[in-house]
Order: C-alpha cells, then structure tokens, then sequence
C-alpha cells in the first residue's frame, strides 16, 4: 500500500517534551516504522515550522517526511494552526492528484479537516485517529481550553466524512457515539511500545537511596504533577522525578510554579524537575523507579504507562481514559480518581511500602505489554484497518463483512 500519514502539528522528527510533542509524535512514528516493516510505502506529512527543514526527509526506519508550506515557517502553538488548513488541504491535493496514495490516516482533528478536503474528490479513503477530542478538553479545562470555537464541529464533520475511524481506547468509543458517529465506523487500536527499547533487563539511572516515583510528560497543568506534589507531602523517604519540559526547566512557567508548590508543601528537596529526558535514555530513568506515576485529569491515551509496564514497573494512574483499558487494577498497577491527591497517597504509600507486589505487578505489567501492546501488533492490526477502507471504497464486500453491527465497536487488539 501506499500510505499518507497526516500530522500537522506532530513531527515524527521533534524532540518530545515541548509544549506541542508528546504522545501523538511518538505513535505517528512507530506506527510509520511498523508499517514500512509490514512491507508499504509510508509518507508523513506534517508542517514546516522552521525555514531550514527540507521538503522531505528520509528516516532511517524507511518513511518519508515531507514538510507542508503551510503558515508561517516557525513554531505556532496548535490551537493556532486552523486558519492554515487550508492551505495545508491544497498542498495536500496536489501531491495526491499526482501520486495517489491507497489510503491516507489522519492523526488529530485538524490532519482530519485537511485530509477531508484534500481527498475528497481523489476518492481516496481516509481514516481518522483523533488522538483527543475536543469535548473531552472541554469538559476538564472549561474556561482554560484554548481550543478554537469550531473544534467540537468540525470533528463531528470528520466523523460523517472519513471511511473508518481508529480510536485509542474504549472511553473514546462512547464519547464518539455520543457526538453522532455510528460505532461500525469505529474501530479501537491503542497506542503501541517498542519492545526493543523498552523492557525489564538493562541499565537502570542513578538514584539514592530514597523510594523513588517518576512521572513523565509535558509540563502542563493537566498531566497532574501539582497533586503528585501534594501527596509527597504524604511520602516521607521518596524522592519524586519529573521528566519533561525544556532542557532547562529553570525557564519554564508551568516548571516554576510546581517549585513554587513545592516549597508550600515543604517539600522542595525531595523533587526534582529533570527537563527534557531523550528517548534513548527513558527507558533507563523508568528502570530506576520504584513506581511510575501517570496521574493527568483526563488523557486519551498515554503511552507513558505501557513504557513503564514494558520495563517491569508498577503504575499508579489515574482511571482516565486509555489509563482505564492499559493498567489492570491490582494486577499491573493501581488506578486512582483524577485530582484526589489523598487517594494517591495512599496508592502510592502501600505500594512503596510492600516490595513483592511492586515486583508482582511488574510482571505482570510486562507480560500484557508484550502480548498486546507490541508496535508490531499495532501496525499488522492498523494494516487490516486501512485495507477495509479501501475495500469499503472498492466494493469488494470484505469491508462491509467486517464491520460490527450497529450498537457495537469492534476492538482490534490491546484492550482488555
């Protein structure tokens, strides 16, 4: 097959932990290596935010990415992104007329927009993962969203008008249905894990002689590291680790004011914001952790927990979306409620306190990676995806033998 990934904001080429590189960089890049493993040609295609990048690159796992001239050559937060979608769908369209691509998947609300656009009259077949929604952020940050008014819309569209859509995990199914979209259009394939980097055996960061609870991610308000703070206060002998940000923390607003938390619940010694951590050095970092904590508001999927179970570690999350379907309660972690700081404290002290579960659930947790959260499965099912979009659009009938009847999705790998 021939495959166009499209990820306007997430470059599969950013360095992870700025404001707008996270979970969706790290998946759109897997998946693209799985793919090309598979067999198929894979071009990416995301905006060009600095007048240095080149058109295309070649990576070293077999995909291309090219960069769409679309807005500005630099760094534009997201939520400002929309009025260039335009130009991005033309773009788009022309490369299409020119080379069709069999399928083309489309990674969040505004790649769906441009995608729809740009494949509507190619008959092309476009499958869309949304990777959040916007009436979900809606919801839990109110006010504070600074999403675009016509997000909750134009995903509604998206729904009516792409083949298929791959949904990270089962909360998003319902959320979906609730907005209009039939369920035997959708399909749940999570997030994956690179088995190869991520896995129980080897070199572990250097840490003292405290327990030590590490969390992972961008620093915003949402991921929950200001509860985190709080239940330290509950922790005495543990130390709490922060990767993400900036290199230089020091810097950032977000970074200061969990400092500033830090030293009201007095417990500014034991926390350390570590910045930016690389992707070859991550797995090193959660090895070293007597558990991993993935505590956010709400989060749609999170890769985050499933790296942490691939390296033997026990989670503490909260019961969230994807976080619901990845850690089995009691058996590969524990799930908390979302913003109770005292139920994680609690989760997190008996935990700390009884070394035979922490290595039980790390078994545990490492099993269930590594027979359903392998990038490998991910890709081969996301393949059987695409080519029942393609069928829908042929007509061969394999498409519409596939689908689930009304009232039901179907779930293909990785949930439970």
């Amino acid at each position: 097959m021939r495959i166009a990934m499209v990820s306007e904001h997430a470059n599969p080429l950013a360095a992870l932990g700025g404001v707008d590189a996270g979970g969706q960089n790290v998946h759109v890049a897997a998946l693209s290596a799985g793919l090309v493993a598979l067999g198929h040609d894979v071009e990416v295609y995301t905006r060009r935010d600095d007048r240095r990048q080149p058109e295309r690159v070649r990576t070293a796992q077999g995909y291309d990415v090219v960069h769409v001239p679309a807005g500005p050559p630099r760094a534009v937060p997201k939520d400002e992104l929309l009025p260039h979608m335009g130009e991005f769908a033309r773009f788009l369209e022309q490369r299409w007329a020119a080379g069709r691509p069999d399928v083309v998947h489309a990674h969040f609300w505004m790649s769906g927009l441009a995608s729809v656009l740009a494949a509507r009259g190619l008959d092309v077949p476009v499958v869309q993962t949304y990777h959040a929604l916007g009436t979900v952020k809606r919801r839990h940050q109110g006010a504070d969203d600074t999403s675009p008014a016509q997000r909750i819309g134009t995903e509604r569209m998206i729904g009516r008008e792409v083949d298929l859509i791959a949904a990270t995990c089962e909360d998003e199914v319902g959320e979906l249905v609730r907005m209009g979209v039939h369920r035997s259009k959708v399909t749940v394939i999570p997030c994956g894990v690179d088995p190869a980097r991520f896995h129980p055996e080897g070199p572990e960061a250097p840490r003292s002689r405290m327990h030590r609870v590490v969390t992972v991610g961008r620093l915003v308000p949402r991921k929950g590291f200001a509860d985190l703070i709080t239940a330290l206060r509950s922790l005495p002998g543990t130390e709490l680790v922060v990767a993400g940000g900036p290199p230089d923390v020091t810097s950032d607003p977000e970074a200061r004011r969990l400092l500033a938390h830090a030293d009201r619940m007095g417990v500014r010694d034991r926390l350390r914001l570590v910045g930016r951590v690389s992707r070859d050095d991550m797995p090193a970092l959660l090895r070293s952790a007597d558990a991993v904590a993935c505590v956010p508001w709400y989060e749609p999927f999170g890769i985050v927990p499933l790296e942490a179970m691939a390296c033997g570690v026990p989670v503490v999350a909260t019961a969230v979306g994807g976080l619901a379907d990845t850690v089995v309660h009691n058996v590969t972690g524990v799930l908390v409620p979302p913003r109770e700081p005292l139920a994680l404290a609690r989760a997190l002290r008996s935990l700390l306190a009884d070394r035979a579960r922490r290595e039980a659930y790390g078994i545990a947790g490492s099993d269930r990676v590594a027979a359903r959260y392998s990038w490998d499965r991910i890709s081969e099912n996301t393949q059987r995806v695409y080519q029942r979009a393609i069928d829908g659009r042929t007509g061969t009938g394999r498409a519409t033998a596939g689908r689930a009847p009304a009232g039901r999705a179907v779930a293909v790998g990785g949930t439970r």
